[in-house]
This record gives structure tokens, C-alpha cells and sequence, in this order.
């Protein structure tokens, strides 16, 4: 079960590159052949025609799964006309398995996708517009967070309806802290903060702050703090990589040197941060919201959680989003679509009862609702979102990130110094927003 948590961690919200599985030519999708349907499409709204199968992959692995489950049968009891069944895999095999899939006519109806991802598969003609549902449920950028609600765009045209949001959270343990001589319910909000936290830390035989190399988690700890010095992966039209700027630089040598000042082992292993931290054997932990269930089922573990400290100039932290999208068909059935819709809409305003399952709803009004207030924990990273630096839309980006993270492990590992490993990353990136300018023709 362990392993399969860690999995399911290290993919959410992962900008994994789609590889060769997303340049697969998807003739044949979407036609116009409208069969011998009827049903009147409104939106969302309702759906009064025959009964309707549709399919729905998600990635949802763990405890957030078993509460997605059971909102679709809630759904199903409520619409005897509609069955959704949900199929659920590794968010890296979901990623690769969905283009071939609706390439040859077996893809799903609904597909639940990270927001970095759905420029690629828009791009690639995988999933359809839904301007529609946006209007029918009367949504506008007020709503959501700006970056969220634009995420959701390819061509100024709307492919995905956000469902929740994830931001990165931080994670006390504390008993170490109160072992440390530290207050146990004073978590360090500022950079001379933490640097006192970890001073004493150090002094009683504690390695407070665990730097891994990998995106999960060290890789999305230096892109908020890249945010917080008050730098950027890429330029405003995502033309150009900017990791390897002066904030850049100071941002992520800030964090090689918790390796070289002794707050932290060097080569962590995948997961070894928060497995230690869950043990008492660091204080301090940078991880997904996702994580609050997980340490829900540990009694043993004393914890809290809270927004990021502010290390740089601003308040910044990475996060991401699922997003609702309806897939392309061979031939498109009316019905079924009419039905798809009327389940994202169903689910968009039940996103309160998703947020058990450790997300913040991506809906304003829900969020500013008493019922999430009372989700203690989950609500502590709510204010996060204001400041949020979400991965930016752009058809491809996946391995571009992934090239991101890649430089950041080679200067955590020493086998770089910051400035040239983010140099030759921001290469290498160049190189590929080019390619995948020329690949999807913008």
C-alpha cells in the first residue's frame, strides 16, 4: 500500500512528458457524424434523453480515489439515465494510455487531467471545447483563482473545467520541534525564522529540513522558492526559459546549501524526506496538500501543517489542478455528450465533498463555505491560492518541466553548481519550446 501511495504522490500534479505516446496522429476523432441522435444539449443543465454509458479514467490511486468513487455512485443513484464507470490508473501510464486509446476508439468519455496537460492533448485534438459548460454553469474568472481559470484555455477556446486546486504545504513535526527547545504550535513563517528553527535543530542532533533531488518533493520546493525570489521558469509567451536567472540561482543554491550547511543528508532518496519526517528524524517537510490524509492514518505522528514560510521577497508556492474534460470520439454521440456534461456539472458543485479527499475546491464560493472551513487542515493551505504559481498552459510543457526538475537534481547531487546546471538546463529547454512551437504551430 506504502508503494502505491508513493506512486500516486509523485505523479500528482506531475507535468510528466507525453513522449512519442502524444505526437500519435488522432485521425478519425471527433467527427461531425451526429448518428441518430437527439438529445438537447444545454450544457449541463439536465439530460432527459435515453440512458447513457459513459466511461471516466482518472488517476486518483489513493485515499482521494475511494472518495471519487463514491461521489460517481452518488451521481449514478441520482441519474437513472446516466451510468458513469470510472477506470483508474497510475497517473504516468493515464498520461501515455489516453492518446493511443482514443486513436483506435477505445478512450474514455470523461478524462480528469492536470491543468499543464491540457494545452497537449487540446492541441493534439484528444479532448473538445466546453465553452458551453462554462456558460451553463455560469462560471467566470471571478470564480476560480486568474491562473486556474486561464489554465483552462488553449486558443482562447475553454477545454477544461477546474475541479480543485493543489498547492505545495508545510508540514511541522512536533515533537522535534518541542525536543528542539522550539514552540510546537510557532511553525517559522520567515527565512530568519527558519534558519533560527534549523540553527537549534542542528544544535540537538536534528537535520531539520531533508532536501531531496527529485521533483517530489525537492524539485516543487525549489519552484516555489524560484516564485519567491521573484523569478520565473519561462518568459510570458513560454517562448524562452528564464530557471537560470539571478533569483533563480540564489533560489536553488539557498537550498544546496542545507546540504553543505548540514540541515539536511546529502542524495535523499525518493519519498526518504517524508518518511523521515513521519519517523522524527527531520523536523520540517515541503509536500503536497495531498498529504494531509495520509497523515490523518499516522495517530503516532504530532503535526501541523501551514502555508509555505517566505523565504524570498514574496509569498509564493507551486500548485496545480485537475480539470473535468470530455474526449473526442470516432463518432460523436450527442447523448453522450449531453450526459458528460451533466456530470461535470454534478461533480463541479459537489466539489466540497471532493475536498475530504484533501484538494481545495477550485470554486470560490465553496471555499468561502462553512462546511470547508471546518476542514481544518486542508483549509490552513487555502489562502495559498492567492499567491499560487501555477505551471503555465502551453502545449508541451510537460518535458519541459521535466527538464526543469532534471537541472535542479543535477545541483543537488554536487554534479553541477547551481548557475551551471540551470544554465545547460535552460539550454536544453530552449530547444524544446522550439520544437513543440514547430510541433503544435504556435
Amino acid at each position: 500500500m506504502m508503494r502505491n501511495e508513493m506512486s500516486r504522490r509523485r505523479l500528482l500534479g506531475l507535468g510528466v512528458g507525453l513522449g512519442t505516446a502524444a505526437t500519435l496522429a488522432l485521425a478519425g476523432c471527433g467527427s461531425d457524424d451526429e448518428g441518430s441522435t437527439t438529445a438537447s444539449d444545454n450544457g449541463g443543465k439536465d439530460y432527459t434523453g435515453p440512458k447513457v454509458d459513459l466511461k471516466l479514467w482518472n488517476g486518483f490511486t489513493g485515499g482521494d480515489g475511494d472518495i471519487f468513487k463514491k461521489l460517481v455512485e452518488k451521481f449514478n443513484a441520482e441519474h437513472k439515465n446516466i451510468a458513469v464507470a470510472v477506470t483508474t490508473y497510475q497517473w504516468e501510464d493515464y498520461y501515455s494510455k489516453l492518446p493511443g486509446a482514443v486513436s483506435s476508439g477505445a478512450g474514455p468519455d470523461i478524462a480528469v487531467m492536470h491543468m499543464d496537460q491540457l494545452a497537449t492533448f487540446a492541441a493534439r485534438g484528444v479532448i473538445t471545447e466546453l465553452d458551453d459548460v462554462a456558460k451553463a454553469l455560469e462560471l467566470t474568472e471571478a470564480d476560480f483563482a486568474p491562473t486556474v481559470w486561464s489554465g483552462g484555455l488553449y486558443n482562447k477556446k475553454r477545454y477544461g473545467i477546474p475541479l480543485d486546486m493543489h498547492p505545495l504545504g508545510f508540514y511541522y513535526n512536533k515533537a522535534v520541534m518541542q525536543k528542539a527547545g522550539l514552540d510546537p504550535e510557532k511553525p517559522p513563517t520567515t527565512r530568519d525564522d527558519y534558519t533560527a528553527a534549523l540553527t537549534e535543530l542542528k544544535k540537538s542532533g536534528v537535520q531539520g529540513f531533508w532536501v531531496s533531488p527529485f521533483q517530489f518533493t525537492g524539485g516543487m520546493t525549489f519552484y516555489s522558492v524560484l516564485h519567491q525570489w521573484g523569478g520565473t521558469l519561462f518568459d510570458a509567451d513560454v517562448a524562452k526559459a528564464t530557471f537560470n536567472s539571478d533569483p533563480a540561482v540564489e533560489a536553488c543554491t539557498w537550498l544546496v546549501d542545507m546540504i553543505k550547511q548540514g540541515h539536511s543528508p546529502a542524495n535523499v532518496g525518493q519519498d526518504a524526506d517524508y518518511l523521515a519526517f513521519k519517523a522524527g528524524k527531520n523536523a520540517f517537510n515541503w509536500n503536497g496538500i495531498w498529504q494531509i490524509n495520509d497523515l490523518k492514518k499516522s495517530p503516532d505522528v504530532q503535526w501541523g501543517v501551514a502555508p509555505l514560510p517566505q523565504i524570498g521577497s514574496k509569498p509564493a508556492t507551486w500548485a496545480n489542478s485537475h480539470n473535468f474534460t470530455i474526449v473526442k470520439q470516432r463518432s460523436t454521440d450527442a447523448n453522450k455528450v449531453a450526459g458528460a456534461k451533466v456530470f461535470i456539472n454534478w461533480l463541479s458543485q459537489h466539489s466540497l465533498d471532493w475536498a475530504a479527499g484533501g484538494q481545495v475546491p477550485a470554486r470560490k464560493a465553496v471555499r468561502e463555505d462553512a462546511g470547508f472551513k471546518a476542514l481544518t487542515e486542508v483549509g490552513a493551505l487555502a489562502p495559498e491560492i492567492e499567491y499560487a504559481a501555477f505551471p503555465p498552459a502551453a502545449p508541451g510543457i510537460g518535458e519541459v518541466l521535466t527538464t526543469f526538475y532534471s537541472s535542479f537534481n543535477e545541483a543537488v547531487l554536487g554534479k553541477k553548481s547551481p548557475k551551471q546546471a540551470l544554465d545547460d538546463g535552460v539550454a536544453k529547454a530552449d530547444k524544446q519550446l522550439a520544437d513543440n512551437r514547430k510541433k503544435y504551430g504556435n
